[in-house]
């Protein structure tokens, strides 16, 4: 899910209460484990993992509960207020920090030690459940990432092969062969390819290449590969940092590239096309698009699309980094049923459930590495190649998002600063001093 979708829906959300509830209800001596999601996805995938866990304890009950992303945060900071929030639910770390500070997150340190359970099962994605004070407060439930979806009929007819998109680098001097392989599958209305004498950029059919002149601030599909390969670091901590480094001129380069992509007509402008990836690559209206893991079982039903994936942009070195957004499964504090709501959570963080889940619809990536090449392995046989998601956890080149303080108001605030600078409203003057504002909303 993308952090930007989340931190829309949440902008606005008022201060919490940091209040002692009821949570799960107890009903003819069992106990019921609500949960939450903004998912459909998930709520079908985690519904498989029900019958098994119910089997095994036959004193609880789960009840799942799906809310729209758009209403699921103001809904959660009610049930805080009205003492009714679910016993647990899925939350971004956009958020982690405020709910954590105000106290509505339950440590689940001794739990964990309680119950023996292994953290060393997840791949990615514990130590940002880590709040500034030390303790645990929730267990990874799913990660997502990007990934280049191209077209392979058009590819063929541009007279690239699989093998050519399968490690493209980048360098933001001359683009690598990534940029290479874009102008290639550029094409204007003459049938001229933007790596050709004569490309028309005023009139372009077929765009090598999707939107990437994003308004994310995290750039976690578009310009964040890129960056990475530059040795530049998003923040000036993993987790918990005092500032964004925008200011960095390996950053300034990067984006000065992003933009200069739709200023040639590789690429559309921010804005040219109020559809998303799967509409531009399903019309053959680009050949290629930058997108998330989400968008995988989406692209490939697409009618008389043959889908191809590939890896994001690596160093010329070979060196790949990936921001993955990785969701957190929490325990509301005021959950009357601390150790039933731990079971229900513990088994959604087991290679049972994660392996059930993420198999049952393919809508998810699962944090335990084993259950992520069970996924890998059962779309493989559904014709979706998804190895090269399973190949950037077992490299070990994933790098999660990092939880900071007021996510709502630095995306809110920063995002359309963005906007602006692939709008041409701003050039790179706005960066050194959009660092400078990250550090004060983070300070606030």
């Amino acid at each position: 899910m993308r952090t930007g979708k989340i931190a829309a829906a949440a902008a606005g959300v008022t201060a919490l209460l940091a209040l002692a509830a009821c949570g799960g209800s107890a009903e003819g001596g069992s106990t019921t484990v609500n949960w939450w999601t903004w998912s459909p996805d998930q709520t079908a995938a985690y519904s498989t993992c029900i019958p098994a866990f119910e089997k095994a304890n036959p004193g609880i009950k789960v009840k799942i509960s799906q809310y729209n992303v758009s209403d699921y945060f103001t809904k959660l900071t009610s049930g805080f207020v009205a003492r009714d929030a679910p016993d647990a639910f899925q939350n971004s770390v956009t958020f982690f920090q405020s709910y954590a500070r105000q106290g509505q997150l339950l440590a689940i340190d001794d739990l964990i030690k309680q119950s023996k359970y292994d953290l060393g099962v997840f791949a990615k994605g514990v130590d940002v459940w880590k709040f500034t004070d030390g303790k645990q407060y929730a267990l990874p439930l799913d990660w997502a990432a990007g990934a280049l979806y191209y077209n392979k009929a058009l590819m063929t007819k541009a007279g690239l092969t699989d093998k050519d998109l399968q490690n493209l680098t980048w360098n933001p001097a001359d683009g690598g062969s990534f940029l290479s392989v874009v102008k290639r599958l550029t094409v204007d209305k003459k049938g001229v390819r933007g790596n050709e004498p004569g490309f028309d950029k005023e009139n372009v059919a077929v765009y090598g290449i999707g939107t990437v002149a994003s308004d994310d601030n995290l750039g976690q599909t578009t310009w964040g590969p890129f960056a990475a390969t530059t040795g530049f670091q998003l923040t000036d901590k993993p987790n918990w940092p005092g500032q964004f480094n925008y200011g960095d001129k390996r950053f300034i380069d990067t984006m000065d590239f992003m933009r200069k992509l739709s200023d040639d007509g590789y690429a559309p402008e921010l804005g040219q096309f109020t559809t998303g990836n799967a509409d531009q690559i399903g019309s053959g209206s680009v050949a290629m698009v930058a997108a998330g893991s989400w968008d995988a079982a989406a692209l490939a039903k697409l009618p008389g699309l043959k889908l191809g994936v590939a890896p994001v942009v690596k160093s010329p070195d070979g060196t790949r980094s990936v921001i993955s957004n990785m969701n957190g499964n929490n325990i509301w504090s005021g959950t009357a049923h601390p150790e039933q709501t731990w079971k229900w959570v513990s088994y959604m963080g087991s290679e049972e459930c994660q392996t059930a889940a993420a198999t049952f619809n393919g809508s998810l990536f699962p944090s335990i590495a084993a259950s992520m090449q069970a996924l890998v392995d059962s779309s493989a046989k559904d014709g979706l190649d998804l190895s090269v998601f399973g190949e950037y956890q077992a490299d070990g080149e994933l790098f999660p998002a990092p939880a900071y303080n007021n996510g709502a108001a630095m995306e809110s605030k920063i995002r359309p600063q963005f906007e602006a600078f692939f709008l041409h409203q701003v050039n790179d003057e706005v960066w050194p001093a959009l660092q400078k504002q990250t550090a004060q909303i983070i300070s606030d």
